[in-house]
């Protein structure tokens, strides 16, 4: 019989202790438990070390909040700048450096914009924290076969919610179109955190000229702020700049 692995990420212990029983029941289910994001992470690398990855994240919507998953450097070895402290969060982290680990949000309440923002940081699933274990165990299993599972009262609003995303895309999309190569390589280092000097240093530019670009780029955006600007370039999927490669 083939065993799946699971990992509950969830730094409300008893929870977190209980579900992770619940589910060592089970005759084909392998589980550990950790309660933070960097725990998490190190515990996939470990797995992956050990040639044992495992195959599911059960990540808690609410993990850490506030304050417990602070902005990393894109350069790092699990690159995402955070806009918010949360378990939703962790899941882009987790797409990234994992992207075999399927991932199921396990939330205290239904939210649609939440649910939303999950699968588009690659989440396979949502999954109310009330829910019956036959219940958790049919969402495991439906997404290690490819499925994506959301509780039936969440779909319209979630549909609701990724069709506004898209039309939201497509207009970021045409404004960073307006950009010229070297504005949207400014952009880039932006988005990858630098600011006006560092950039400078990264394009072989002076500060002034990379001062000019940026008051260029955020006008061009239709926005007053450097993080507007991120927010925009990443609802473009702009990447942020390669800080290894030479320009």
């Amino acid at each position: 019989m083939a065993r799946i692995r699971v990992l509950v990420v969830d730094d409300h212990r008893i929870f977190a202790e209980s579900l992770a029983a619940a589910l060592a029941a089970e005759p084909d289910i392998d589980v550990a438990a950790v309660g933070t994001a960097a725990a998490a992470l190190r515990g996939l690398d470990r797995a992956v070390a050990d040639t044992r990855p495992f195959d599911i994240a059960l990540v808690d919507a609410d993990l850490g909040t506030p304050g417990a998953l602070p902005a990393q450097r894109t350069a790092d070895n699990h690159p995402h700048e955070s806009h918010t402290a949360d378990g939703i969060s962790l899941v882009e982290r987790l797409r990234a450096a994992h992207p075999r680990t399927r991932t199921v949000v396990v939330a205290e309440r239904d939210d649609p914009h939440r649910a939303a923002r999950a699968l588009q940081c690659g989440a396979a699933g949502w999954v109310a924290k009330d829910s019956s274990l036959s219940r958790l165990l049919a969402v495991i299993r439906g997404v290690l076969r490819d499925e994506t599972h959301l509780p039936p009262a969440l779909l319209t609003g979630v549909l609701r919610e990724l069709t506004a995303a898209r039309r939201n895309r497509t207009e970021s999309e045409r404004l960073v179109d307006t950009l010229t190569n070297r504005e949207r390589e400014v952009l880039r280092c932006m988005v990858a955190g630098l600011g006006r000097k560092a950039a400078a240093e990264h394009l072989y530019l002076s500060p002034h000229t990379v001062r000019t670009h940026m008051q260029n780029v955020l006008g061009k955006l239709g926005v007053h702020s450097t993080l507007a600007a991120v927010a925009l370039a990443r609802r473009a999927g702009v990447s942020p700049a390669d800080l290894n490669a030479p320009v």
